[in-house]
């Protein structure tokens, strides 16, 4: 609690520190997201909640507008360094995005600038990516996360299983990329010192964007939760 609160402060001291040295009357945020394609509808979402953010402190006055600058990374890493070169270019300081394999590159990319340009530093303001690494092996001054990792939220969903008796199959099924990969590490990992009795039935990864049909998967889970109950083949689910 005390290293997230050391963490607050010096976001906020480096936010204001970065505000004065900026000459424009508008502060202006690049939003890093995909706005076309598989994931565009989720893009769009949460580029009108930045947006409804930055109007509701721009209708409260007494100080500085801020402008949010949207820019369509179109879901992948590559996209996103295109994007994050223009943004800079136009000297937008801060940085707005999320999903973890993006958020990756975005951190490399801000350190790797701030190394080479010390009076024109970014801030990432990262709303989203929960891959541990970012703030643990990964960890870099310039990045900033408002939520909690993924090993913080399956401890909490482990946490909950391991108190109910009746949960004895668990089918794992997450996205194939950094966030994914992380939840299927750690929820094997906590699963077994504090359920070892619960038996995993499936394990898979699968390219979230490019799955049109879940059938597949559905079915999957269904046969290996369900068991055959009575003389009529009645079925029955055992909770996850």
């Amino acid at each position: 609690m005390k290293a997230f609160a050391i963490r607050v402060l010096v976001a906020t001291v480096l936010t204001f520190s970065l505000c004065a040295a900026l000459a424009a009357d508008t502060i202006k945020v690049a939003f890093l997201g995909s706005l076309s394609g598989p994931f565009a509808l989720q893009g769009e979402e949460t580029l009108k909640n930045v947006q409804a953010a930055a109007d509701i402190v721009n209708s409260r006055g007494g100080g500085r507008k801020f402008e949010i600058v949207p820019f369509d990374n179109k879901g992948n890493p590559q996209e996103s360094l295109i994007v994050l070169k223009q943004a800079i270019d136009q000297d937008m300081r801060y940085i707005v995005s999320g999903v973890s394999n993006i958020a990756h590159a975005i951190t490399d990319a801000v350190v790797k600038h701030n190394a080479r340009n010390p009076d024109r530093p970014v801030l990432f303001l990262d709303y989203g990516a929960l891959d541990p690494a970012l703030t643990e092996s990964n960890c870099s001054f310039w990045h900033f996360r408002f939520e909690a990792h993924a090993d913080m939220q399956v401890n909490v969903l482990t946490d909950y299983m391991a108190r109910q008796p009746s949960i004895h199959k668990v089918y794992l099924i997450n996205q194939d990329y950094a966030y994914g990969q992380a939840v299927r590490r750690v929820a094997r990992e906590l699963l077994s010192i504090k359920r070892p009795d619960i038996q995993i039935v499936g394990d898979d990864l699968m390219p979230l964007g490019k799955v049109k049909d879940f059938a597949p998967y559905v079915l999957m889970i269904i046969a290996l939760m369900v068991r055959p109950y009575g003389i009529f083949g009645k079925a029955i689910i055992e909770r996850i």
